[in-house]
């Protein structure tokens, strides 16, 4: 078992809070930082800075030495395929070869709205999805001259460097996650080097990840090449004084008082989110929120 740790810095964190959150993790031996991709402030206070995901993992690259850094994960709305190609590769170069790169459908209309990005109907974001996956797979790891003819995007005589194909690694590590469709565990059967399970219970992860090795024995791939993670939350207190002044202030920053939030809160620690409090008094909640931790297995 192996742990990253996933930070949401739409919620007003400055790119020097990002550096020391980054710095700090790599000292206590996490093997990676990923950060969300949002251009609006969310859960709690709208209106705080954000900070483009790729421009900042740019700089983590710079000032980190060992810790993987990456995306989870890139709207398919945001970037067209071949610059965000370009753009993995280049922070990818720059780090020494410890990028990972998320890439989803997009969900939130409304930073979209804000700042006049086109947002269409799901089914095209799905579909511009896997074109997406296609291009960026293709680049990375076809020969100069590849094509490709796409409903959105096509590729002609295609030349990117550097290539992946020309080095030791298959790509930049592609990540793909959600709550186990279909479609998206097609998607990562084909494409993906490692799937991500987004705030699973126990029960549910062992569903999907059996639907995955089923979808991976239908494309005639060997499942046990794709790394396999889960995206949860993390309660932890030295005290007992701690957790709940951790927990009010996890629930000021989502917008929501004790009383409003306690079923929200239960509902995570009851089926989703490892907690091992110090001490529990009855009626209490439990131990404390951190970060997003994710951790990976094989």
């Amino acid at each position: 078992m192996r742990f990253a740790l996933m930070i949401e810095p739409q919620q007003g964190l400055s790119y020097l809070e990002q550096l020391a959150i980054a710095q700090t993790a790599e000292a206590a031996g996490f093997e990676t930082l990923l950060r969300s991709d949002h251009y609006t402030s969310f859960p709690g206070s709208a209106g705080l800075p954000t900070t483009d995901a790729w421009t900042v993992v740019a700089g983590l690259a710079r000032e980190t030495e060992r810790i993987r850094l990456g995306v989870l994960v890139s709207p398919v709305t945001f970037r067209v395929p071949g610059s965000l190609a370009k753009v993995v590769g280049t922070v990818d170069e720059m780090s020494g070869g410890r990028i990972e790169v998320g890439l989803g459908a997009g969900w939130n209309a409304e930073e979209h709205a804000e700042l006049g990005i086109p947002f269409p109907a799901l089914g095209e974001r799905f579909d511009r999805l896997e074109e997406s996956l296609a291009i960026l797979h293709g680049l990375w790891t076809q020969p100069d001259g590849w094509s490709y003819d796409g409903r959105f995007w096509q590729v002609r005589g295609a030349r990117l460097r550097p290539s992946a194909a020309s080095g030791s690694r298959r790509h930049p590590h592609l990540i793909l996650g959600g709550s186990g469709g279909p479609r998206a565990l097609r998607l990562a059967a084909t494409f993906a080097d490692e799937y991500d399970l987004t705030s699973a219970s126990p029960d549910a992860a062992r569903d999907v990840i059996q639907r995955l090795d089923n979808a991976c024995a239908a494309v005639d791939r060997d499942p046990t090449t794709i790394v396999r993670s889960a995206m949860t939350g993390l309660l932890i207190g030295a005290s007992q004084a701690e957790v709940e002044r951790r927990i009010d202030d996890q629930l000021s920053m989502i917008g929501m008082d004790k009383d409003e939030g306690s079923a929200w809160l239960d509902e995570r620690l009851r089926k989703r989110w490892p907690a091992s409090p110090p001490t529990r008094r009855p009626g209490s909640s439990g131990s404390c929120f951190s970060r997003s931790c994710r951790a990976t297995w094989r």
